[in-house]
């Protein structure tokens, strides 16, 4: 659908993309990811037609891009921008309905009989498809209100409703989710996800890497303005890469319940106590594997279990080389693997128990941790959810809660750093 053939753009005295060449497939989602400054927005606008590379094109469905009359280009591509920002004070409706501007013959302040140049048909089909519009992006409820009335996050939605309204068979995203809260990222990515099954074909810039990777088929990391990597997000995404484009410390993992590729930022490695202490993870299940990464790049001396031969948690620790309690396949914590446990946490100087289940065969795991001198409870679901072992797990749970620190799981490292500045 998309061809950019070695494009050069100079923006003043800086070359903002320096011979750039990709391909996006006709119906898929393409990420454009990179640091700030790497000319994801100046491609974007070269894609759209808005900016004349100083050499190469952009061809869309086989046509120069640049080639095009205003009205053609922009029923082939529509574009939701990074800024919103609206000078004119015109209903949320109008705005939508400014979308189907490609196809009328004049500019209407409305989608019905104020448009004079189009016929009945245009104006029902039009009016049709900006209903649409505004139900897919959750903004119908904002119809009659001024466009200047609504929050950034609002207007970022009602910009995506006139895209939608454009029709086009190429929607172009700069940033789309930026003022969005996290309720409506997400809404926003499986609304371009469904999009995409349709047949729209997408591109985006993203700065989230994880939400990247979780819904596009494919990347484009762009790094000082040219092509540093493309490709599927698990070929693109890989630590060296990134370093190389962020200049940055990066682990990169499954996660445990997508099982997308998963990017976790580290900071640099640092001397002193907070890099030198031990820890112990209490987990199972997959419920650790991408946490024994993040503690193992941070420069920790690990330790995990107890954990039954064939959890994928220890499959991950013997991967990395760490040190582990095990016992046998489906069986409940022995005696000689719950000392070996109960030694682990006392050599430990901050224990982690993950979000894992807790059962009878098991329960031993829970007790054992509450003997630890420092604790970081991992929690995403509730505790009884997870818990099949009954009031006695239940009362060590809560006893842990009270005296550790309780974190979901993207703020471990933070929690664990945090542990070893209070011993200090």
């Amino acid at each position: 659908m998309i061809r950019i053939e070695d494009v050069s753009v100079t923006l003043g005295d800086s070359r903002v993309l320096d011979g750039v060449s990709a391909r996006v497939p006709d119906g898929k989602f393409v990420g454009l990811v990179g640091p700030n400054g790497a000319g994801k927005t100046t491609l974007l606008r070269a894609m759209n037609g808005v900016l004349s590379p100083d050499s190469g094109r952009v061809l869309v469905d086989g046509d120069a891009i640049a080639d095009l009359s205003s009205k053609a280009a922009s029923r082939r591509v529509a574009t939701v921008p990074q800024d919103t920002t609206l000078s004119f004070d015109f209903d949320v409706r109008d705005v939508v309905a400014m979308g189907r501007n490609p196809y009328r013959s004049r500019f209407g302040s409305g989608i019905d009989s104020s448009d004079r140049s189009a016929d009945d048909g245009e104006n029902s089909t039009s009016a049709a498809v900006v209903e649409r519009a505004m139900e897919r992006t959750d903004v119908m409820q904002f119809a009659d209100r001024s466009i200047t009335a609504v929050s950034g996050g609002e207007r970022q939605r009602i910009l995506l409703a006139r895209a939608l309204a454009q029709d086009t068979p190429v929607l172009l995203l700069d940033e789309p989710t930026a003022s969005l809260d996290i309720n409506h990222q997400v809404r926003t990515f499986e609304l371009v996800r469904e999009l995409v099954r349709e047949g729209k074909t997408v591109v985006a810039a993203i700065h989230d890497l994880n939400l990247a990777a979780h819904y596009c088929d494919e990347l484009l990391l762009l790094d000082s303005g040219s092509v540093l990597s493309s490709g599927p997000p698990t070929d693109v995404l890989v630590e060296d890469t990134l370093r190389e484009a962020f200049d940055a410390r990066a682990v990169v993992s499954s996660h445990p319940v997508t099982g997308s590729t998963y990017v976790t930022a580290l900071p640099e490695r640092a001397t002193g106590r907070e890099r030198d202490g031990k820890i112990h993870v209490v987990g199972g299940g997959g419920t650790v594997s991408r946490l024994l990464y993040v503690l193992s790049a941070a420069g920790y001396d690990v330790s995990v279990g107890v954990l039954n031969e064939g959890d994928s948690d220890l499959e991950t620790a013997r991967l990395l080389g760490l040190e582990t309690v095990v016992e046998e396949p489906f069986a409940p914590i022995g005696s000689e693997a719950q000392a070996a446990l109960e030694g682990k946490i006392r050599d430990a100087d901050v224990t982690i128990l993950s979000d894992v289940e807790i059962g009878s065969g098991n329960l031993a795991n829970l007790e054992a941790v509450s003997a630890a001198d420092s604790v970081v409870v991992v929690e995403e679901r509730q505790f009884e959810a997870r818990n099949y072992a009954g009031s006695a797990a239940v009362a060590s749970y809560r006893e842990l809660c009270e005296r550790g620190h309780v974190v979901p799981p993207d703020d471990v490292l933070s929690a664990v750093e945090d542990a070893f500045a209070g011993e200090s």
